[in-house]
């Protein structure tokens, strides 16, 4: 890593980008079909209902951001109003979670291949799923810059057929006038006493949206940037999510998609069906798309989740190798190692569901935390002794709110998950007692952070929803 700094700060425009996309990514292509297994059409409600969600709890995130402008997020803030162990069991679970979630994407993977290839065998399933996870580790073990490469193909590629998808399914409704209200009518077919299973799988595709706070230093007049940043990008987070799985409800019967492993490639051959090669073509592309988001999370996932790793471990927090860097890449090459290891093992004895409200389960308990310490760091951080644009507007509703919603996300979990998820927060306590150094490594801290300006700039342009498209035009103009 080299010392690096930046001058030109982000404004709102870069925010609201960097939110939105950090938030949408492989997820859509997953998580499309899980809730018509439960609500079917009313389904549509519980996306708008995460997106509400997803939208207080940012904001949560947005006022400690703003209080609290350090790079750790979470595990960061725990820290500060708790101590370090509480930092630990904060970060450790956000960790496990991040793991988790790179864990499903092997298995999207191989759900999607099989519409190209229906008599996959469990065996080659495994074997792809192998390949898959090494190849990833691979090239974010040779750096950086490698891992950039990738992602500036990946990331207009798995947005483009999103977009194919929505327009030409709306002209599909158009010129089949009565198709959506066949598809959509009973519209609460299996009522919604199953509404809180369907809506923990929906919430975890709203996820990401935490990556979106960086140091605040970096965002100009950031107590108001970064709320009124987050409240845009949900909001244009929840519109896409809601018009995609509008046309995909509308144009494919539930009953169908609830047992559909790809079913945006299925609805991309529907809106495309009016020839045989059209509809062939809008499964590929739609099928493909996914294929390439899928890759392109996990690619930009990995990279994410071995820096929280890092940073965790420069705070004396994690086992030191997390923090030990390869010779010759300059990448964290352990930590990538062992959760890709452990990505891989999940993906194998894991199915889809499983993983996503595990994930989930651990993400609640960090943004649960999160909201909780907002009260603390106001009384403790608040600058001037002023109170925060978002303090002004809310005063204690919004980290009461934050709290009680991620509460309720904890109960919809379940009973199993959430004793395995308890299991898991109590398993790092050992290894936090018996591997982290402890002390926090100043040296490499201190660089660490001198060069987080460039880094988070670096994600910024790498993880951006069409404005990314915007800034390539910039710069050949």
């Amino acid at each position: 890593m080299k010392n690096g700094s930046t001058s030109q700060k982000l404004n709102l425009f870069d925010v609201t980008n960097l939110v939105v996309g950090s938030a949408v990514g492989a997820d859509i292509y997953i998580v499309a079909s899980l809730g018509s297994a439960y609500l079917g059409p009313a389904s549509l409600i519980a996306w708008i209902a995460a997106g509400v969600i997803a939208i207080i709890i940012a904001l949560n995130f947005a006022e400690a951001s703003a209080l609290m402008p350090r790079v750790g997020g979470p595990f960061a803030y725990a820290c500060a109003v708790w101590g370090d162990f509480a930092g630990f069991l904060v970060g450790w679970p956000l960790w496990i979670a991040e793991v988790a979630a790179l864990a499903v994407m092997p298995v999207a993977f191989v759900r999607y291949l099989t519409y190209f290839v229906p008599s996959l065998t469990w065996a080659q399933g495994a074997v792809i799923k192998i390949l898959f996870v090494v190849i990833i580790a691979y090239v974010n073990v040779r750096g950086a810059k490698a891992a950039g490469r990738a992602n500036d193909i990946l990331t207009i590629a798995k947005l483009s057929p999103l977009l194919l998808l929505i327009v030409a399914g709306f002209v599909y409704l158009v010129v089949h006038p009565g198709t959506a209200s066949s598809n959509l009518t009973p519209f609460a077919p299996l009522g919604f006493g199953n509404f809180s299973a369907a809506l923990i799988l929906i919430v975890w595709a709203y996820a990401g949206f935490e990556l979106a706070v960086i140091p605040s230093g970096e965002i100009e007049n950031p107590t108001k940037t970064i709320p009124k940043a987050m409240v845009m990008g949900m909001a244009i987070v929840t519109f896409f999510y809601v018009v995609t799985n509008f046309t995909v409800l509308a144009t494919v019967n539930w009953t169908s998609l609830q047992y559909d492993t790809a079913p945006l490639a299925t609805a991309g051959s529907v809106v495309l069906s009016y020839t045989p090669t059209l509809a062939l073509i809008g499964g590929t592309i739609l099928a493909l798309g996914a294929l390439i988001s899928v890759s392109g999370f996990d690619e930009s996932g990995t990279l994410s989740t071995a820096r929280l790793g890092y940073a965790i471990s420069l705070e004396g927090l994690f086992p030191r190798s997390f923090s030990q860097i390869h010779p010759r890449y300059a990448t964290p090459y352990k930590a990538i190692i062992a959760q890709s290891a452990l990505a891989l093992f999940g993906s194998l004895v894991g199915g889809l569901t499983q993983l996503i409200v595990f994930s989930t389960f651990n993400l609640a308990f960090v943004y649960l935390a999160t909201c909780a310490a907002v009260p603390a760091l106001r009384e403790k951080k608040r600058p001037d002794n002023k109170r925060t644009y978002l303090e002004r507007f809310t005063g204690p509703i919004l980290p009461v709110a934050g709290i009680i919603l991620c509460a309720l996300l904890i109960y919809a979990c379940g009973v199993s998950t959430i004793a395995l998820g308890i299991l898991s927060i109590l398993i790092g306590i050992p290894i936090y007692v018996l591997y982290a150094p402890r002390t926090e490594l100043a040296t490499l801290k201190k660089d660490f952070y001198s060069t987080e300006a460039t880094l988070s700039r670096s994600a910024h342009t790498q993880r951006v929803f069409l404005g990314y498209l915007v800034r390539l035009i910039r710069k050949k103009l």
